[in-house]
């Protein structure tokens, strides 16, 4: 194990290092030989897992995919009149459409048989890839 002493050199002799708060340190001493000191195998052990202030602990605003945007009036039907919801909130619904109705293709899970309902949201195609749902839901979240 190699450790440079570059940083902690000023603790040895004595002085505060800037980038160290001495009290968040505590040296831990190795069993050794008294004969044979080796200042490779002294250790520093840091203390500085005190928690964030209430403050900085509340909830914050929810970005990118999970920020809720406006949907289009056919997904907006699809989803029970919901005007606003995330992405990762809307797969979530389809897929438990798909689920609840055994959508899927018995042969092939990955492709789903789609009913009147879902040829809305998807273009009026018949037949969908599960990997295609993402972008053919898509245009369905307006800016």
């Amino acid at each position: 194990m190699a450790m440079s002493l570059g940083v902690f050199s000023g603790a040895f002799a004595g002085e505060t290092a800037s980038l160290v708060n001495p009290s968040s340190l505590r040296l831990v001493a190795p069993v050794v030989n008294p004969s044979r000191v080796n200042l490779r195998s002294v250790c520093f052990v840091t203390l500085a897992t005190a928690s964030k202030p209430a403050s900085e602990t509340t909830k914050r605003e929810p970005r990118g995919i999970m920020k809720p945007r406006r949907v289009s009036p056919e997904m907006r039907a699809f989803l029970g009149g919901v005007s606003e919801i995330p992405r990762p909130q809307a797969l979530k619904q389809i897929w438990a459409h798909i689920k609840q109705h055994n959508l899927q293709d018995p042969e092939n899970k990955k492709v789903i048989v789609c009913d009147v309902e879902l040829k809305k949201i998807f273009g009026g195609k018949d037949r969908v890839g599960f990997l295609e749902i993402a972008g053919l839901i898509n245009p369905h979240f307006l800016k």
